[in-house]
This record gives C-alpha cells, sequence and structure tokens, in this order.
C-alpha cells in the first residue's frame, strides 16, 4: 500500500508541474511548442489581448531593468523632450557599486530625452534616479506615481520600492501584468523610438565629454548573433536574485506580439531572454495568423421598413468597418456567424450610413463589434401618411356624433322596441 500511495503522490506531483505551463489560446498538439528554461513568460497579441502562450504568468517574479519602462512612460507623460535636467548628487549617489550607471555628475546638465536614451538603451540606474527626482520631486514620491500607475493599468502582482530594479523583496512584478505595462506604454511613439534604439549618443555636458552606447538589447543589434529584425521595441534586465530578463515587442504578417521573459539564465554563452524570445515569437509568428472575416461594405443582412415608400423599403444593411481577427492557424478555413443586434425603432425616414444595428463575432472568449449601416436612403411612405390622417379624421368623426347626438341614438332604439 505504502508503494502506491507512493506513486500517486509523484503522479500528482508531476500534474501540478505540468499545470504550470498554459497555453491559453488555440496552442498546437505539434512538437513546435515551446519549452522554456525561463520561470515565467508570456506571448501576447498587442491588438486582441490574446494570450498565445504563457507560463507562470501570474507568477510574482522580480523585475530588475525592466522596470525602467515604468519610469519612462511616467517622464514622457510629465516631460517634454527638450527640458533640461540638473542632476543631484543625492539622485546619483544611492546607486550601489555594481549597478549600471552612465556616470553621470552631480550638477551635470542633460535633456530629458538624453536622459530617457541613457535609461532604455544603456539601462543606467543614475539616469532613472535623476529624472524620478526632477519629475516627482523627490524619488519617493515618484515611486508612489510609479504605483499609481499600476493601479491605474488594474495590475495586481506588481509593486514598486524604486525607480530602476534595484533588488527588493517588495519590488515585484509578473509577466501578464509587465506585458499590459509594455502593451500601455508602445501607445507612446516615442517611448517606441527610445526603446527601440540600437545605440545612442549623448553630446558633450558641462561636466562631460560625449558618450555613446550600444543598446543593452541584442535582439535589436544588426551585428550582434542574438538579432532578430523583427523585434522593434524591448528592455532588458538583470540581478542574480531576478535572473535574465527581457520585455520585448515584435511586429510581423500584420500581427505586432509582446513577450516576457522572467527568471532566465545563460546557457551555452547566450542569455535565454534572447533565445525564448526569439523562440516565442518564432512560435507565434508560426502558428497564428491574421483572418479577415469582415470588409467594410460587406452587407451582412436585410430588412424591411414598414413606413417606407414601396422602392425604398427593402434596406440592406452593411458593415461599417473591416473585421481581422487573431486564429490559430488550424482554423484559418472556419467560417464564423455573427450575431445580429438590430435596433428597435429602425423607421422611415433613414439616411444612407445611419447606424441601425450591429455585428458581433465571439471567437475564442472575445468579442470583435462592426456597427450596421443603412446601404441607401428610405423614404417615408406618403400612403402610409395618408392612411393614417384619414383613419384619425374617422375617429374623430366618431367622436364628434357621438357627442352631438346622443339622444336621437336613445329616441330610436326606444321605437323599435
Amino acid at each position: 500500500m505504502k508503494f502506491f500511495k507512493n506513486i500517486l503522490i509523484l503522479f500528482f506531483i508531476n500534474l501540478l508541474l505540468l499545470s504550470n505551463t498554459i497555453y491559453v489560446f488555440g496552442a498546437t498538439n505539434d512538437s513546435n511548442e515551446p519549452n522554456l528554461i525561463s520561470r515565467a513568460a508570456i506571448l501576447i497579441d498587442n491588438k486582441s489581448d490574446k494570450i498565445l502562450y504563457s507560463k507562470n504568468m501570474n507568477e510574482k517574479m522580480f523585475p530588475a531593468s525592466t522596470t525602467k519602462i515604468v519610469t519612462a512612460i511616467i517622464v514622457l507623460e510629465h516631460c517634454s523632450l527638450n527640458e533640461t535636467v540638473t542632476a543631484s548628487y543625492d539622485a546619483i549617489s544611492s546607486i550601489p557599486n555594481g549597478y549600471v550607471t552612465a556616470n553621470i555628475d552631480g550638477g551635470e546638465e542633460l535633456t530629458v530625452e538624453e536622459l530617457l536614451e541613457l535609461l532604455l538603451v544603456h539601462s543606467a540606474n543614475d539616469a532613472a534616479n535623476v529624472l524620478a527626482e526632477y519629475v516627482g520631486g523627490s524619488i519617493d514620491s515618484f515611486v508612489s506615481m510609479m504605483n499609481t500607475k499600476v493601479n491605474e493599468l488594474g495590475l495586481n502582482n506588481t509593486h514598486f520600492t524604486n525607480t530602476y530594479g534595484l533588488q527588493n523583496e517588495n519590488h515585484y512584478t509578473s509577466a501578464y501584468d509587465l506585458s499590459i505595462i509594455m502593451k500601455y506604454c508602445l501607445k507612446n511613439d516615442t517611448f517606441r523610438k527610445i526603446a527601440g534604439s540600437a545605440s545612442c549618443s549623448i553630446p558633450a555636458t558641462n561636466k562631460s565629454e560625449a558618450r555613446s552606447y550600444s543598446s543593452t538589447n541584442e535582439l535589436i543589434i544588426p551585428d550582434n548573433s542574438n538579432y532578430y529584425s523583427f523585434v522593434t521595441v524591448g528592455k532588458t534586465g538583470f540581478t542574480t536574485e531576478a535572473g535574465e530578463c527581457l520585455v520585448s515587442c515584435a511586429y510581423k504578417n500584420n500581427m505586432e506580439l509582446i513577450c516576457v521573459v522572467l527568471g532566465g539564465s545563460t546557457v551555452n554563452n547566450i542569455s535565454t531572454r534572447f533565445s525564448e524570445s526569439k523562440t516565442l515569437y518564432e512560435y507565434g509568428f508560426n502558428n497564428f495568423s491574421i483572418k479577415n472575416i469582415s470588409n467594410t461594405g460587406d452587407i451582412i443582412t436585410e430588412v424591411d421598413v414598414n413606413n417606407a415608400t414601396y422602392d425604398t423599403k427593402s434596406l440592406n444593411l452593411a458593415f461599417s468597418s473591416s473585421i481581422n481577427v487573431l486564429v490559430n492557424n488550424s482554423d484559418k478555413n472556419t467560417n464564423y456567424t455573427p450575431e445580429i443586434k438590430l435596433n428597435s425603432d429602425i423607421s422611415a425616414p433613414i439616411t444612407q450610413g445611419d447606424i441601425l444595428g450591429k455585428a458581433i463575432y465571439s471567437i475564442d472568449g472575445i468579442q470583435y463589434e462592426s456597427d450596421l449601416v443603412a446601404t441607401h436612403n428610405v423614404e417615408k411612405s406618403n400612403l402610409y401618411q395618408f392612411i393614417l390622417e384619414i383613419g384619425g379624421l374617422f375617429i374623430a368623426l366618431l367622436i364628434t356624433l357621438k357627442i352631438f347626438f346622443p339622444k336621437e341614438k336613445t329616441e330610436n332604439q326606444s321605437m323599435e322596441s
């Protein structure tokens, strides 16, 4: 009995371990499904929020320098790029030894744009503190702004204690939360530009000669062995406790995917944050496609407008916009049927282009909608109006007769009896 008991325990332990990896949307049973070393990861479609792959996506993880994308977006939302910032000694002196800096001096003057380049390209921790102090008034106030931002995004597994990813037990995020943060950051074109730069050059300042740095994200450096041409944006991170981390974005075949890998390591001198990000992107681009299921102007249904003229009462309703969905390649030939919801008050007159309802597709738990619009004008019927007017006059006549000739009716009834 003890032997069988141990077998059952091992079975359930293996079951729990296997459940840590989740293929949330349309995963195939092919052998090309990713098998990652990184402790947590997610691959998500930026437009639809569909999760194509996940592993421990809600587990709290140390983010290291991927923290800096939050610092950057808050700065971008509160400053102009050409504003001049003077670095204080306090802002730069608190960076521990071993953490990357740009050797910014106390009293050195740099623009917001230059500091953002140092922050996102070179991953300079001193630039993070200088920007935070400038925007928030103090570093602690800026960290409060960071936590307010993630709360506004509805994230439950993220909390920050510093501006750049200094190791701290209370400084954490998750792969899922970080993907949502990146999705938010990508709405800002300046963020895209700076975080997608393979290098940066900082001109001479009042305290330093000119400086140049290459990006820490090897996926976007063309002459690097880890280069992946479809990656457009990214931010790395590393501490001993956090491991190798990367949050990035790639675009191919009209698909924009966001990838997060956390808790990676180095295998055969290659960081898994780069190799496994490429693996996830290839998995996404090779197994999923954009499928067009409707086009602007396509006719979806026909309605009869009761009070319309004979020539215009038959009305076609068409899609006001195209609908494109992300599907597993195995579902590319599937025909999807929408739910049609018409307005309750469809009546003439109607002008071409008027919205008269909606078409709703429900695919893999996500709803896609398009307004349904009239394809031509519908004129109100004069005959219908004429009948209404005659009916009204007839009713008025009956009421008048009843009011003015009630006695005559009574006397006639008495004589007949």
